[in-house]
């Protein structure tokens, strides 16, 4: 029961809020706010106790206030009593200086009772010891994704939801690891093996085909497709086998050009800094330290950064012109780093090096057949550059790079091994004319994680104990001059951390 001094503090702190003026707004978890004007709502003192009223058109709402919560600019978050005397919490909001971190607050809180309801549906004979959708920098635990903790005796379950946003249920998993292992040491008398996942039903494949590749010993998940309406449902892994993955047939001759074209790729192949890559298609790609200037495709010439135009023999000065500009800008002893050209697509530039110098990365695998992004995975652009090799005895090799730190890089690695694993396992790489001449090993491949040393992020061994023990995993850790040469600083199987 909360002290009247409490809530005479809460008293002034709402008058202090709505004095300050703007367009104020109570929200209420779960429900749709209200914007506060001088003749919807009421302060009112009942037998030492403070209550506040508001109403629209369509809707009422009466809640007892017991104290202050957290007080800031644009915010206000008070502590009430729900009818039965639970325990609640309402915000006043300044809307019109921050409307989108309201509408953002809002849609987190609604998210949060609607775990709520769905956890109590779900786990009906176990108690929400504790409920958060705040963040925890520390744990690297975002606020998009409501937590929680279930117990019953001594025994624990660690659950967690994902907004709709697309790519959020493929990340709710991450974080559902991170949030899993943060319990295991804080809640030490309790036993956690379980994490229940609540996941919306568009994205719950992205999240499922993952699920049978984790260490069952380590962790054992539950997984949940929620609708719109905030009903879900339990997911069998199993029914998500088929995996939506393309590889696309290797035209190992390169692409026939006229003999004219084919000039003109000969002369800016052999410009200073000028790679030729070849792609799946049969194409070739030219760059600069992993950014493209040019590109052949159907017996043409294309080039420029943004658009493409076809090259003539009037405008091949410009073409070599623009190679060696891209060149002096994207030196790695450029002075100039703050230059759009030196910062474009790291991950790219990471990737030159790696082709070119793969020796340092693996001595085993052969570095005359590299494939990027074979397969392909939807869903855009991940940041993440996707590398496939084989060693001398046939094996494959995953290479994610990634030239900053991502707290996603393992899971997403993950996905890509997992498609590789698909096509492998069906005989498609030899099938569609990828490692001629190699007779492929049937084995699982390897996963190499590289990245600049400090550009690990600090969960990234957390989410690495959770892999099956038959993932053989590897980081690799590169000096900060990567882009001058690599240097290799560490290597470190699967969880392994750091000397």
């Amino acid at each position: 029961m909360g002290k009247p001094a409490d809530a005479a503090a809460a008293h002034a702190a709402i008058l202090r809020f709505l004095e300050r003026g703007g367009e104020p707004a109570l929200l209420e978890p779960g429900e749709e706010q209200f914007t506060l004007k001088p003749d919807n709502y009421k302060l009112d003192w009942r037998n030492g106790r403070l209550t506040i009223q508001v109403w629209d058109e369509r809707r009422v709402l009466a809640r007892r206030i017991v104290g202050i919560a957290e007080e800031r600019a644009g915010k206000l978050e008070l502590a009430i009593e729900r009818f039965g005397k639970r325990p609640g919490r309402i915000y006043i909001l300044e809307t019109k200086q921050a409307r989108t971190s309201v509408e953002r607050l809002g849609a987190r809180l609604i998210l949060r009772e609607r775990f709520r309801r769905s956890l109590s549906r779900q786990f009906p004979d176990w108690q929400i010891a504790e409920l958060s959708a705040e963040a925890n920098l520390e744990e690297s635990l975002s606020p998009s994704y409501p937590r929680a903790l279930l117990k019953r005796g001594s025994t624990g379950i660690a659950a967690i939801a994902a907004p709709s946003e697309p790519g959020a249920a493929a990340a709710c998993l991450t974080f559902g690891l991170i949030w899993l292992d943060y319990l295991r040491r804080r809640e030490r008398r309790l036993t956690l093996q379980s994490l229940a996942l609540f996941l919306p039903e568009s994205g719950a494949r992205a999240a499922c085909h993952r699920l049978p590749f984790l260490d069952p010993k380590a962790v054992r998940v539950q997984a949940y497709a929620c609708s719109e309406e905030g009903f879900e449902e339990w997911i069998d892994p199993r029914d998500y086998g088929n995996l939506d993955t393309r590889l696309e047939p290797c035209a190992a001759p390169l692409e026939t050009l006229p003999s004219r074209v084919a000039g003109w790729v000969e002369h800016l192949r052999s410009l200073p800094g000028v790679d030729a890559v070849r792609r799946p298609d049969g194409a070739l790609s030219l760059r600069v330290r992993g950014l493209e200037f040019a590109r052949t495709a159907h017996g043409e010439l294309l080039f420029g950064l943004r658009k493409r135009a076809a090259a003539t023999e009037a405008n091949l000065a410009e073409i070599e012109q623009l190679a060696r500009e891209i060149e002096r800008l994207r030196s790695p002893s450029a002075p100039d780093r703050e230059n759009p050209l030196y910062q474009q697509q790291p991950e790219a530039w990471l990737e030159a090096q790696v082709r070119a110098q793969l020796e340092q990365i693996d001595a085993t695998l052969q570095p005359d057949q590299v494939y990027a992004q074979a397969p392909t995975l939807s869903g855009g652009d991940r940041g993440i550059i996707d590398l496939l090799a084989a060693d001398r005895d046939g094996r494959l090799a995953v290479l994610e790079l990634k030239a900053s730190e991502d707290i996603h890089l393992p899971l997403q690695a993950l996905d890509y091994w997992i498609r590789v694993v698909w096509h492998l396992e069906r005989g498609e790489f030899t099938q569609y004319g990828y490692f001629p001449g190699r007779v492929l090993a049937r084995k699982w491949p390897r996963l190499l994680l590289v990245a600049p040393a400090l550009c690990f992020h600090p969960k990234t061994e957390t989410i690495l104990r959770f892999f099956a023990p038959e993932i053989e995993v590897e980081r690799v850790g590169l000096g900060a001059d990567w882009r001058r040469s690599l240097k290799v600083m560490f290597r470190l199987r699967g969880a392994d951390r750091p000397a």
